[in-house]
Order: C-alpha cells, then sequence, then structure tokens
C-alpha cells in the first residue's frame, strides 16, 4: 500500500483559518478528498493520513467523518488539548473509532522553545499510549532540543517529526539542525516525515539538488525503515505542484532497494499509523 502520510483538509473561512493570510492566497479556498483523489491516482498511491490543520476538537470529529466517507483516507491524526482536564474523556471519543491514529499540536507556534516538556503537556501525552495512538512533532530547528528531551522521557510513546523538523533550506542551513536531528534519530521510538521541504526552500524557484544534503541527513540517521513520503499537499502547492513535490523523493530514493523504496512510500505509515 503506497501512502501519502501527510496532507490536509478544510472548507476555508478567514475566521477559522487565520493562519491563511497574505502571500496565501492560493490556500484560501476548499480542499476535500475529491481534489486530493485524481492527484493520488496519478501517483499511484493508494491512500494518505489526514491531518490537522485547526486546533479544535471539532475538526478531528469534521476528518473521521470525511475518512468514513472517502476509504483513501486511511488515517487522520487530529488535536485535543493535551493540557485539559478533560483530555482522557476526548481521547476515549475519537480513539473509539479505529481511523483516529494520532494527536498533533501546532508546536512550532508556541514561542516558549521547551513547550513540549510542560508539565500539563506530559501529562496528556502520557495518555496517547493506552489508546495505541501516535504523536506528530511539528517543530522548528529551535525546538528540537526540547523534543530530544521528551522522546527520551516517553520511550514507549511512538513519535514522528513533522516535514524534517522544517530546516531553513533558503539560507542553507543545516550545521546545527543536523546535529540536532541525529540526536533525536537516536531514539527508536522516533520516525520522520519527508514532507515539508518545498515551503522551506526559495518557493517556485527551487531545484531538486537544493533538498538533498537535508535528505543525505535524514536517510543516514534515520534509515528507510523509519522514514515516510508526506506531500503536506494543499500546503506544498505554495511552492509547487503535487507531482512535482512527490518527484523530489521519487528521483533521491530510487538508489534504493525495491524493499526500502516500498518502505518510505507506505510500509513505515502504515506500520507506524496502523494503517489497514
Amino acid at each position: 500500500m503506497r501512502i501519502d502520510a501527510h496532507q490536509h483538509f478544510w472548507n476555508y473561512s478567514a475566521a477559522e483559518y487565520p493562519w491563511i493570510g497574505a502571500g496565501l492566497e492560493r490556500l484560501a479556498r476548499d480542499y476535500l478528498p475529491s481534489d486530493l483523489e485524481p492527484l493520488l491516482a496519478a501517483k499511484q498511491i493508494d491512500g494518505s493520513v489526514a491531518v490537522q490543520a485547526r486546533q479544535s476538537v471539532e475538526e478531528s470529529l469534521w476528518l473521521l467523518a470525511l475518512a468514513k466517507a472517502h476509504p483513501l483516507v486511511k488515517g487522520v491524526v487530529g488535536w485535543v488539548d493535551l493540557r485539559s482536564d478533560r483530555v482522557g474523556d476526548d481521547l476515549r471519543v475519537l480513539a473509539a473509532n479505529p481511523t483516529f491514529v494520532g494527536v498533533r499540536h501546532v508546536v512550532q507556534d508556541e514561542p516558549d522553545p521547551r513547550f513540549v516538556l510542560g508539565e500539563g503537556f506530559i501529562r496528556g501525552l502520557r495518555q496517547l499510549r493506552q489508546h495505541g495512538l501516535t504523536y506528530d512533532l511539528l517543530l522548528y530547528p529551535s525546538q528540537l532540543p526540547a523534543a530530544i528531551e521528551l522522546v527520551e522521557l516517553l520511550p514507549e510513546q511512538p513519535f514522528v517529526v513533522d516535514h524534517l523538523a522544517k530546516p531553513r533550506i533558503v539560507a542553507g542551513e543545516i550545521d546545527g539542525w543536523g546535529r540536532d536531528i541525529r540526536a533525536i534519530a537516536r531514539h527508536d521510538n522516533v520516525c520522520c516525515k519527508v514532507s515539508g521541504m518545498v515551503t522551506e526552500a526559495v518557493r517556485r524557484g527551487w531545484k531538486r539538488d537544493d533538498f538533498t544534503p537535508y535528505l543525505d541527513v535524514v536517510l543516514e540517521a534515520f534509515g528507510p525503515e523509519r522514514l515516510m513520503f508526506g506531500s503536506d499537499w494543499p500546503v506544498c502547492l505554495l511552492a509547487g505542484e503535487y507531482a512535482d513535490v512527490a518527484a523530489i523523493p521519487r528521483d533521491y530514493f530510487s538508489r534504493l532497494s525495491t524493499t526500502e523504496q516500498r518502505m518510505i512510500w507506505g510500509d513505515t505509515a502504515a506500520g507506524f499509523y496502523g494503517l489497514k
């Protein structure tokens, strides 16, 4: 099964998606499974994991309803307030649906670089394992040191780093990010999504070679068995069409064995999220 392990859906409104502002006008419309389906079919991708784009339980329930109506959506990574006293109740409701496979918080927007180590946040994270849920780490490089402490603190909790932790490809910055991404990869409970790179590069001016140094690092650090392809559609459309984005890992990983390529293009995601 070939899987796009990271994409989003929304019914757009300016009030509910305030982060879609100036310069992001292409995202200011509805993006739904009917829009994604032909893009997946063109690349012989069997399904996707829909990831939260709005921090509300209501959106998580809406994504599950979309998944029920559209079999191409194999899993949903939603949001709950992990610091809330009612997080246990919210998790029970959502995890009762087997398509609900994980949780994500937009940590990149938190001003505290050690947000993930907050007592309340960790208390909520500790409840994920009893429901068989994963956690997506949406981070900037400056937040990686705290994330390294977190994954060491919770060795039984499966984590995945979204978008390679967003290295500043546009500026060619690699050393500090590379040190920290290698450090987090030393923990076997952590995977990494090969996603979100084009929006961290020169948008509409990137070349495939721009990504090679970063892909070299994550391939060496994680190995193909802990890497998974994600398009970050429709956000990726700010910097390239779906086919162009998918071609970056296709070409880079083409030197690997068939088995290793299958890991990156679906087997890792299916195993990590427990997709059927």
